[in-house]
């Protein structure tokens, strides 16, 4: 089974079209998005585990949609703890969009993104949801505007698309676009960022896709970490209208493997686009006890405030590493743990209970210099199993703070 990378983004697959406006929300800039579905689309959905959550969050959570014909989503302004006016307006939003679209407002989901606490300016949001609505179309013009219009201080546009055959030989395409930056640490929850993360799809699905669904958000978007705190906002969503034809792909290795690789390269993505990140870190966990205890330890390590400064500052300092491992819960034998920088070049830090290398030794300073790279790599034996598990983060900058102390200004 192949799954082969394309040109295009979430208009990718048949039946798909979307439009990103400036409503107002945001002062001259892209802050209002519609993706709309020609068919009914079967629907998963994850959202945060949050108890202070969004009003769209509330409304979607609370009407657990199993078919959606679009989405209508702003940037800007969060819609979160703004109380009953919010759970109207976000009601409105999909009123607008529904009526618009001529649909049923159940047909519509909603999404906010954005600064939490203040309400949404309704006039310029409903006049932007009916401009977006008049603007629907497929391409890439449309994907690079609709993946910019959920933005906020993101510093890059996060889209994608891969095609894979099934096994009856029947074509679909599976895209994506998400955003996120800052208040990264999702723990989303099937029938329960900030990431919103959006997944189109033209393969038929029949069953209840969410279980799948869960198995993709464990894998990809819940062991990302930028700064530990989980938004109010986080959803991510599987919409897949069948417009391919053939067989259901609900069993399929094929289309699963598909959905997984856009899952992981859009939460990658956001963990190297995190608020002053410089640099990507991967952890790759293996012989844990199991995959969940692999990638429990590998989440632990990439949200580590002390090793993301360490590695901002290149400080080869694996005692930051294997105490984050040590906090996480998973089980090792310190005897038989083995950690490994790389990129490119490659140093062994730790292995049979002790350091392997000494202070301003010739492997200390290729450890410095693996750590000036842009994406390290960092491997770890854990000597109790044949579990393996991966997660993504960010280095903790100079940058971070400042761009935090002023949000709101």
């Amino acid at each position: 089974m192949t799954v082969q990378h394309i040109e295009g983004g979430i208009t990718a697959p048949k039946g798909f079209s979307a439009a990103g406006v400036k409503s107002g929300i945001k002062k001259d800039k892209l802050d209002l998005a519609i993706v709309y579905s020609e068919l009914p689309a079967r629907a998963a959905m994850a959202y945060t585990q949050n108890k202070a959550r969004a009003a769209p969050i509330e409304i979607m959570m609370r009407d657990h949609p199993s078919e959606l014909r679009a989405f209508v989503i702003n940037s800007g302004n969060a819609n979160a703890l703004t109380g009953l006016k919010g759970m109207a307006d976000a009601e409105a939003m999909r009123e607008v969009a529904a009526l618009a679209l001529k649909l049923k407002p159940i047909e519509v989901g909603v999404a906010s993104t954005g600064v939490i606490g203040r309400f949404l300016p309704m006039g310029v949001v409903n006049a932007g949801i009916l401009q977006a609505s008049r603007e629907l179309q497929r391409g890439t013009e449309a994907d690079v505007v609709v993946a910019k219009a959920i933005m906020t201080t993101d510093t890059k546009m996060k889209s994608c698309a891969v095609q894979t055959t099934l096994k009856d030989g029947t074509l679909v395409t599976v895209a994506g676009m998400a955003k996120g930056s800052g208040m990264i640490s999702p723990a989303m929850r099937t029938l329960h960022a900030t990431t919103l993360s959006f997944v189109t799809t033209d393969a038929v699905l029949k069953a209840d896709p969410n279980p799948r669904w869960q198995q993709v958000m464990d894998a990809s978007f819940n062991v990302i970490n930028v700064d530990g705190d989980q938004s109010t906002n986080d959803i991510s969503a599987l919409l897949a209208n069948g417009a391919a034809g053939g067989a259901p792909a609900d069993d399929d290795p094929a289309f699963w493997e598909a959905v997984t690789t856009i899952a992981k390269s859009l939460a990658k993505a956001v963990a190297i686009d995190g608020e002053g990140a410089t640099k990507l870190i991967e952890v790759i966990v293996t012989g844990a006890k199991d995959d969940n205890e692999a990638r429990i330890a590998a989440r632990s390590i990439v949200a580590s405030n002390l090793v993301k400064a360490a590695v901002f500052g290149a400080d080869p300092n694996f005692g930051r590493i294997l105490a984050a491992l040590g906090n996480s819960g998973a089980d090792f034998d310190i005897s038989k743990v083995r950690l490994v920088l790389e990129n490119g070049k490659s140093v062994v830090l730790f292995e049979n209970g002790s350091p392997s290398f000494a202070p301003e030794s010739t492997e200390e300073g290729v450890a410095r210099a693996v750590l000036h790279e842009k994406r390290i790599v960092v491997r770890l034996e854990l000597g109790v199993g044949k579990g393996t598990g991966e997660a993504w983060g960010c280095d903790l900058s100079y940058d971070y703070v400042r761009i935090n102390a002023s949000y709101t200004t």
